[in-house]
């Protein structure tokens, strides 16, 4: 594998922790060594996973005088299955030379205004939810549970204390950025790009009505009041019976929900798309990007949207693989979801990126997926899967490989697994962990022959 780039995709659960190692891309004193990454480390799940994950990465990096060698932290966006093992303690012995986050995460950003007024909203009405204690749906569970006080701490650890504990600036950034500022200072021979999100976070993702969407979300939940039992009834008007308070707070406790599903869409559509050029290949890494139908000008869009709208140079190119979005979420990687061979925007985009291969062809691009089916019994969508399955290279037909007592042990199996599992899909962690018992998925790139 010496000549060959490595993506490790550690099993974490429904989260992302993926570490990259670009063979000699790193030239420092007239030394070439390799460039190693970590591209986010977070999860739904136990956090012992990526303190696991962790220690097994730092076994691999090179030793340096006094820590172990990170070259590049890169930070898609800041939902916890992306961010939670962000332990300061856990990275002390870790020397970060580059830190990058998406320019979304920067608090004095001015063009993120709106944006991070409707995240404080959404994380105020969901912990006043939250500490009333009520009986949620694992999905209404899975909402509150975004805006913790442990997100809070994990964006604090990376937006100062590891900064600060490696002596380092942190880096925001977005599309456009001049390419002198996305080559840290020892890459070699390796050009980052990054396709989304663009400077302008408000104009493109919340559009021109991100004022009503304030207004609106700060009305819907202006009744929901702190989660005090003692003073649930006392700000009642004296006009309106104790039921009819109590339905007009359960609207707008909904609306607080749809406001704060919103606010997370727009998390998801700032995430990070890193395009990695090096010795022929194209690599994508595109953290939680959403799609929708087709851009629209100064509406609320979506990041692959957007990036083919601003960037279709980048993006109508083959690349050589695809870091699945959302852990194979329906609305991350873009495609026609109905199936019924309309060329659509998304279509376009999936089939500029990874073409279906002529005749018999068989496609030699690879991708990957970091999932579990656990909390989200829709995703991974099996669909989509096979679809990308008919794109690229590295699939297995997992109902053949599998035991009976794995298969049995599936979550979901029967709803979302049986009629698509003996199909070719790409790697997916859940799975390949269930056959090789190994706690990470690899897939090895070799360059273009003659660079």
């Amino acid at each position: 594998m010496a000549d060959q780039l490595l993506i490790r995709a550690y099993t974490v659960g429904v989260g992302d922790c993926i570490y990259v190692r670009i063979p000699k891309a790193r030239k420092k004193g007239g030394k070439v060594d390799d460039f190693h990454m970590l591209i986010d480390c977070g999860t739904k799940g136990s956090a012992k996973d990526l303190k696991a994950a962790l220690d097994h990465l730092k076994g691999e990096l090179p030793a340096e005088p006094d820590k172990k060698r990170l070259d590049l932290l890169l930070v898609s966006h800041e939902h916890e299955d992306h961010i939670k093992g962000f332990d300061p303690a856990w990275f002390s012995d870790i020397r970060i030379e580059n830190i990058w986050m998406s320019v979304a995460m920067d608090r004095n950003h001015p063009q993120a205004k709106f944006a991070h007024q409707l995240h404080d909203l959404a994380a105020a009405a969901m912990r006043n939810i939250d500490a009333r204690n009520l009986a949620l749906s694992p999905e209404l569970g899975d909402v509150v549970g975004r805006y913790n006080i442990s997100n809070d701490k994990a964006v604090e650890a990376l937006c100062n204390v590891l900064p600060q504990q490696n002596g380092i600036p942190p880096l925001y950034v977005h599309a456009d950025m001049k390419p002198a500022k996305l080559r840290p200072k020892t890459l070699s021979g390796t050009t980052f790009k990054v396709i989304g999100p663009e400077f302008d976070i408000d104009t493109y993702y919340l559009g021109d009505t991100a004022e009503d969407i304030l207004h609106g979300f700060s009305v819907s939940t202006g009744l929901l009041g702190p989660g005090d039992k003692k003073r649930k009834d006392s700000a009642r008007p004296l006009n309106i019976s104790a039921s009819d308070f109590q339905r007009l707070k359960s609207r707008m406790m909904s609306s607080a929900f749809a406001f704060a599903e919103e606010e997370g869409e727009i998390v998801n559509n700032t995430s990070v798309m890193l395009l990695i050029e090096w010795r022929g290949r194209r690599l994508l890494f595109v953290g939680d990007a959403e799609w929708n139908s087709a851009y629209r000008e100064r509406k609320k869009n979506f990041a692959w949207n957007t990036a083919w709208k601003l960037h279709k140079a980048e993006l109508r190119k083959p690349i050589d693989f695809l870091k699945i979005g959302h852990h194979g979420s329906i609305n991350s990687t873009p495609w026609n979801d109905k199936e019924d061979g309309e060329v659509t925007e998304p279509a376009a985009i999936l089939d500029a990126i990874l073409p279906r291969p002529a005749g018999n062809t068989k496609p030699t691009a690879k991708a990957i997926v970091s999932t579990e089916r656990t909390y989200y019994k829709v995703i991974p969508r099996a669909t989509l899967l096979l679809e990308i399955g008919r794109r690229v290279g590295n699939t297995r037909k997992y109902l053949a490989e599998l035991s009976d007592d794995e298969i049995a042990g599936l979550p979901n199996y029967a709803e979302h697994e049986r009629a698509w599992l003996d199909r070719p899909q790409p790697l997916r962690t859940d799975l390949e962990t269930r056959l090789t018992g190994s706690g990470f998925v690899d897939v090895v790139i070799d360059p273009v022959p003659g660079f």
